[in-house]
């Protein structure tokens, strides 16, 4: 199959990758798939300025807070890319106050396993953190992740500004007008509220555990996938 070639400094790239690489061509026929990009190149245009937007100063960085079920995933997926200082998981979203793993486990804490993605504006935008974060899991899945089950492991956006809120809200506007997945996607759009960072050992877990057959399994496959697609924007 031909290489497809995408730009991933725009949202047209969150498209492409999902309709040929985490759906596959068989689901949708070319005209579905030429409607769906048109969607996005319209959303695109309408939000450029917007998504354009960076901070003064060299240097800075901003914190985009994601849920994509399990947070060894998402930080192994999101530390490779370039632009990305630092990924810290931790909880969110729950009524618990200074929660253990264990606690969270069970589902009845209120809080996701998320994860703090502290980034360089200048070296990589928001929105293309966006379109890693709708390729890095499957969005339409509610409180749940593949065998990964229950309320932690949600897909959530916690936005720190009012910017990333509109944002957020737009791309998920635009791909479910687009029908870019089968069914409607079910991601939360949260504000960032207190966030509880994870213990130690959950520090690099993926990269200090390589053996770990939950690693072997889940982790490895979907770290090696985000690379492959983003090997433009991987270190």
């Amino acid at each position: 199959m031909q290489k497809m070639e995408f730009k991933h400094n725009s949202l047209v790239g969150v498209i492409i990758l999902l309709s040929f690489t985490w759906l596959g061509c068989a689901r949708a026929n070319s005209g579905q798939q030429q409607t769906t990009l048109n969607t996005v190149q319209e959303l695109e245009n309408s939000m450029e300025n917007k998504i354009n937007e960076k901070p003064t100063g060299t240097g800075e960085t901003q914190i985009a807070t994601f849920g994509a079920g399990c947070f060894w995933c998402v930080e192994a997926q999101f530390q490779q890319l370039k632009g990305v200082k630092e990924v810290t998981s931790g909880y969110t979203g729950g009524f618990v106050k200074n929660p253990t793993y264990e606690q969270v486990c069970t589902g009845e804490t209120g809080h996701a396993e998320v994860a703090n993605i502290e980034y360089y504006p200048d070296s990589i935008s928001y929105d293309q953190l966006l379109e890693a974060f709708f390729f890095a899991h499957d969005p339409t899945q509610l409180n749940r992740q593949g065998n990964d089950v229950g309320t932690q492991y949600r897909s959530a956006i916690y936005y720190h500004s009012d910017q990333q809120k509109q944002i957020a809200q737009t791309v998920i506007k635009g791909l479910n007008e687009a029908k870019a997945y089968p069914n409607p996607i079910v991601t939360e759009v949260s504000p960032y509220d207190k966030f509880y960072k994870a213990e130690d050992y959950h520090k690099n877990y993926y990269k200090l555990n390589p053996t770990n057959p939950y690693c072997q399994m889940v982790v490895k496959p979907k770290a090696d996938k985000f690379k492959k697609v983003f090997e433009d924007l991987v270190r």
